[in-house]
């Protein structure tokens, strides 16, 4: 849509209110099981349940989030999703049981699903070159420093106000979200003609993966190889095939494949989840220095300030340093800083004190990758996609922080329960954060690999108001 609105800070904030809405308020459940567990009276299994689900249904339904903000206007699924925010917060202030706790945790993740494409799509569509990477970095700090501030503020707010006001701020945010950006212009993609949903790639989509989280979440309860977890699998291999199978044969794809055929936006994607992936080192650090070293739940909040700190003030360096170098560089030696970080965390065998300041700097170290890596991922990924598919590929870009953080955790938690039952908590916390550390590596292989010298590098702009836009990117031989 023609528009002279150029994005301002105005708009720009209530983008970070909107994004930390999920990120700081929805995210801290993780650390305050033990007092939402005692407050409500239900299963550990039930919480835990309840807490990965929002992950889950933001990584379904993100992409589906996506198209549809492209379709009817990405301001009106940020405020549809600041609205489910407002609604989940609702319904976790007034639950009294499992059941109300459940829907509130889905409905939160519909809410992320909504807001996180629709925000990206909005910043591409009214902020241009330098702007555009401020906006972003911006973006990204509501996002990593959400997550990275989480375990700081969730600890306090639960400790001193009570665990329900964490969802009585994130309503707050969520409505200055809704005032701030109600003067920024309906942004949409004009449809030459209207194609028929994807419903039958949804499904396959939705199934596979509830089978293969609940085989991951739950696999251990049902003994890895009982028939019930047999069956998970072979749901998981055929949901996978018949997925690829129907959605090769069809023009109005669930997930855009054509996508892919670029190889900077299949870095920045699959390197954004083996990274989300890592977030398992949060889990498993703050549980083990509270099971094997005897911290408390806010002493452990406290330990990982320095990650807070250090991904908040990266993230600006980062888009400095995307500007001076392109995105490769600071997106490997993002990746490689935040492999060390979790890699020192695993020197369990350290005694007390030294094994403390140890984990402080391998928090900091983890922040400082994370955060150098963000911006730089983020701006490969949109300026890579075309306008007319911004909102899709922003969801897919987004679905893959959504699962990559959900598996991720299940994944690293699974490894630490399971050796945790036959040997010592030392033992499961270095197998639980060494198994980060493979995804950190993974995901360092991903960018040296499919990330080109040359991505992100600027041309020089001959005016001020000519900025390269969507043009950003030098030309590469051969790209998709």
């Amino acid at each position: 849509m023609a528009t002279t609105y150029q994005g301002n800070n105005k708009m720009i904030t209530g983008i970070v209110f909107g994004v930390i809405t999920f990120w700081l308020f929805a995210q801290a459940m993780v650390n305050v099981v033990p007092a939402v567990q005692k407050d409500l009276g239900i299963s550990l299994g039930s919480l835990n349940v309840a807490i990965s689900l929002t992950a889950l249904f933001s990584g379904m339904f993100i992409v589906v989030a996506g198209g549809l903000a492209d379709k009817i206007g990405r301001k009106k699924m940020t405020y549809f999703g600041l609205i489910l925010s407002i609604l989940g917060s609702l319904c976790l202030i007034f639950a009294h049981g499992a059941a109300l706790l459940i829907i509130g945790r889905v409905i939160q993740g519909l809410s992320a699903a909504a807001i996180m494409p629709a925000t990206i799509a909005l910043i591409k569509a009214y902020f241009d070159g330098p702007d555009r990477l401020r906006a972003l970095s911006y973006w990204s700090i509501g996002s990593w420093g959400g997550s990275g501030v989480c375990s700081f503020a969730g600890g306090a707010i639960a400790t001193y106000m009570g665990w329900r006001w964490i969802f009585v701020f994130s309503i707050v945010f969520a409505i200055i979200a809704m005032f701030l950006i109600k003067d920024v212009p309906e942004s949409k993609v004009e449809q030459a003609s209207t194609s028929k949903f994807d419903y039958s790639g949804l499904i396959v989509f939705i199934i596979t993966m509830l089978a293969l989280n609940l085989f991951i979440t739950r696999g251990g309860d049902f003994g890895w190889i009982s028939p019930l977890s047999l069956v998970l699998i072979a749901i998981t291999i055929i949901g996978v095939i018949v997925f690829f199978k129907i959605e090769t044969k069809k023009t109005n794809q669930f997930i855009d494949f054509s996508l892919f055929k670029n190889k900077p936006y299949t870095g920045a994607t699959i390197s954004n989840f083996l990274l989300n992936a890592v977030a398992g080192t949060l889990v498993v650090a703050n549980t083990y220095v509270q099971v094997g070293r005897g911290f408390s739940a806010f002493q452990s909040g406290m330990l990982s300030l320095g990650y807070l700190v250090a991904v908040l003030a990266m993230i600006r360096v980062g888009e400095k340093i995307l500007q001076k170098t392109g995105a490769r560089k600071p997106m490997i030696w993002g990746t490689i800083l935040t492999g060390i970080g979790v890699g020192v965390m695993a020197l369990t065998f350290l005694p007390g004190f030294l094994y403390t300041v140890i984990v402080f700097i391998g928090f900091v170290l983890f922040g400082l990758g994370l955060g150098m890596y963000a911006t730089p991922s983020t701006d490969t990924a949109v300026s890579n996609a075309p306008d007319e598919k911004i909102g899709v590929a922003s969801g897919i870009y987004k679905m893959a922080s959504s699962l990559g953080g959900s598996f991720g955790v299940a994944i690293s938690t699974a490894v630490y329960s399971a050796i945790t039952v036959v040997g010592s908590v030392d033992i499961a916390a270095t197998a639980g954060l060494i198994t980060n550390v493979i995804f950190a590596v993974l995901a360092l292989l991903s960018i040296m690999f499919l990330i080109p010298i040359n991505a992100g590098k600027r041309e020089k702009d001959t005016s001020p108001r000519e900025g390269l836009s969507d043009h950003t990117l030098i030309p590469e031989k051969g790209r998709g």
